[in-house]
C-alpha cells in the first residue's frame, strides 16, 4: 500500500464521520445523526461526491455514503469535516454486507451513482440492481422507499428496466438522456467519473423505482433473457 493511502487510512481512523469494518449503528441512525430526519444511503459511493452533494441540497435529510475503498472515501469525509457538513456519514465495507448496517424500514432512498456495470454475463448478479441486491434493500427500505440509478452505461440501463419489468417493480421515473432535459437538482450533480465520459456514450440514464414487489421466483427468467451473446 502507497504511503498516501497509509496516511489517509490512518486519519480516517480518527474520523467521527467515518464508521469502520467491525463496526454497526444498524436500528440507531436516528441516535447518530441526534435527529428524526430521513436516512438516505449511496451505494458505490466513492469519492462521496454525490453523496456530499445532496447533503448540501437537502440539509434537513440525513445521508450516508458506502464503499469499501477507504482512499476514495477519505475525499468525502474530509470535505464534510472541513466544512463543517454534519448531516453525512460513511461506511467503510462491501455492499454484500449492507444488511449488517440497517435495520428494518431505517432508510428511506437508495442513490446508485455510476456504480461497476459488471457488462461480463457471468457477473450478472453483481450489478447492484440484480435482484439479489433489491432483495437486500427491501429488508431495510421503507415501504415504497425509492431506488434511483444514475449511469452512463447502456448496458446497465436496459438490464434495470428488464428487472423492473420482469418483477413487476412500480418504475416512478424513466429518463434516457439527463443532460438534455429538465431535470430536478439532484440529478444535476456530478460524480469525478460522470465528468470523465468513460464510457464514451455522452449520455447520462436515470431510473427511479421502488422494490416492494420483489420476490425470488423470475431469477431463472432474468438469467436466460440475457444471453451470453448479448452481454459479454
Amino acid at each position: 500500500m502507497g504511503h498516501k493511502k497509509l496516511i489517509r487510512f490512518a486519519e480516517m481512523e480518527t474520523f467521527a464521520n467515518v464508521i469502520q469494518p467491525g463496526i454497526t449503528h444498524k436500528g440507531n441512525w436516528h441516535n447518530y445523526f441526534n435527529n428524526n430526519n430521513n436516512i438516505i444511503v449511496e451505494l458505490a459511493c466513492g469519492k462521496g461526491e454525490y453523496t456530499v452533494g445532496l447533503a448540501k441540497l437537502y440539509p434537513t435529510q440525513n445521508y450516508i455514503g458506502v464503499d469499501v475503498k477507504g482512499n476514495r472515501m477519505w475525499v468525502g469525509a474530509k470535505k464534510c469535516i472541513k466544512e463543517n457538513i454534519t448531516n453525512v456519514a460513511f461506511i467503510r465495507t462491501q455492499i454484500d454486507l449492507i444488511q449488517q448496517h440497517f435495520a428494518t424500514n431505517e432508510v428511506s432512498e437508495i442513490w446508485i451513482t455510476f456504480p461497476d456495470p459488471q457488462l461480463r454475463w457471468s457477473k450478472m448478479n453483481r450489478r447492484l440492481t440484480h435482484p439479489k441486491f433489491l432483495r437486500f434493500y427491501k429488508t431495510f427500505l421503507k415501504p415504497e422507499g425509492l431506488v434511483h440509478l444514475k449511469t452512463d452505461s447502456t448496458d446497465l440501463y436496459n438490464f434495470t428496466k428488464k428487472v423492473i419489468e420482469l418483477y413487476n417493480l412500480k418504475c416512478i421515473e424513466d429518463n434516457n438522456d439527463v443532460h438534455h432535459t429538465e431535470v430536478k437538482e439532484e440529478l444535476k450533480i456530478k460524480t469525478h467519473y460522470e465528468g470523465l465520459n468513460i464510457s464514451g456514450s455522452n449520455k447520462i440514464y436515470y431510473l427511479c423505482f421502488t422494490v416492494d414487489a420483489i420476490g425470488n421466483n423470475k431469477d431463472e427468467a432474468l438469467k436466460a433473457f440475457f444471453k451470453p451473446t448479448e452481454i459479454v
